[in-house]
């Protein structure tokens, strides 16, 4: 299985649109690595996780092609994370023309749970957008309740986020291989937890929000290096990882106190990747 990082900040960048602090004037001068765009990731060339409204810059910065990618996830509905705007654009024969042969014309499908889903729906409403081109099949998810698209085997589980948006974090299972992408969340809840371990399931790949970096108290909403060891820790302990699991942290905020340059080797010491605008890999 391939992952692409796409975007790997929060909702503000880094450096962040109209900050001076230390972190993001750093990030300026250092440039590379240690510039983030908004959380998107790619799998596979065909599964993408999220939409911001960076993922144009996405598609011209990293040979992203919207027109392969056959299931969309959606975490929850925060704008960074969810810009549905731009998908009208798919909607519309104005803004999107199909070669007439093509599985291109089949629909997008888009997995949200209802809450998150509630701000697309001005978006939607719009005139140029027709019914009858059925560019986007809107699914709606139950935490816990494993579907399949495209061949990828799919579990929502409850995310420790903003709970009015019904957030989730992911299993994705494909042939052999299973991946947990596990933004934006604080400590995992117990419900969550509780369905891993009783999932029998051995990660091959671990993906944790590491939004707070170096503070050490973020367990709640979003977690820093601190609660993705504790995590790391529990996965291996319940069965959940072993020593042949990846694990990353991903999804940066300026506030977090470090830039990647910095937090690297730190990272590396506690046995986690750190991912940055641009990183493939294959697990």
């Amino acid at each position: 299985m391939k992952i692409k990082f796409l975007g790997t900040a929060a909702a503000e960048g880094t450096p962040a649109l109209f900050c001076s602090c230390d972190v993001c004037e750093r990030a300026r001068k250092l440039g590379g690595k240690n510039i983030r765009t908004r959380s998107q990731t790619l799998i596979n060339d065909d599964l993408l996780i999220d939409f911001p409204a960076d993922t144009y810059l996405h598609v011209l910065n990293y040979g992203l092609d919207l027109r392969k990618i056959k299931t969309l996830l959606i975490t929850h509905g925060h704008d960074d994370h969810f810009y549905p705007f731009d998908l009208v654009y798919r909607c519309s024969p104005v803004f999107a023309v199909y070669p007439d042969n093509a599985a291109d014309k089949k629909p997008l499908e888009l997995y949200l749970t209802r809450n998150s889903g509630k701000i697309m729906r001005p978006y939607f409403k719009k005139e140029r957008v027709s019914d009858d081109e059925k560019a986007i099949s809107i699914n709606y998810i139950t935490k816990f309740k494993s579907f399949v698209s495209n061949g990828y085997k799919i579990t929502p589980m409850r995310a420790s986020h903003a709970a009015e948006l019904d957030p989730v974090i992911y299993i994705i299972q494909k042939e052999d291989k299973s991946l947990l992408y596990a933004h934006d969340s604080g400590y995992f809840p117990e419900d969550t937890w509780d369905y891993i371990k009783n999932s029998g399931i051995v990660f091959d790949f671990v993906s944790l929000d590491c939004t707070s970096t170096l503070k050490d108290g973020a367990y709640g909403y979003h977690m820093g290096l601190k609660a993705c060891c504790d995590v790391k820790s529990r996965l291996i302990k319940e069965g959940g990882a072993n020593g042949k699991t990846v694990f990353f942290v991903n999804h940066f905020s300026h506030n977090g106190g470090t830039v990647y340059d910095d937090l690297v080797e730190l990272a590396r010491e506690k046995g986690f990747n750190v991912s940055y605008d641009g990183l493939q890999t294959e697990f």
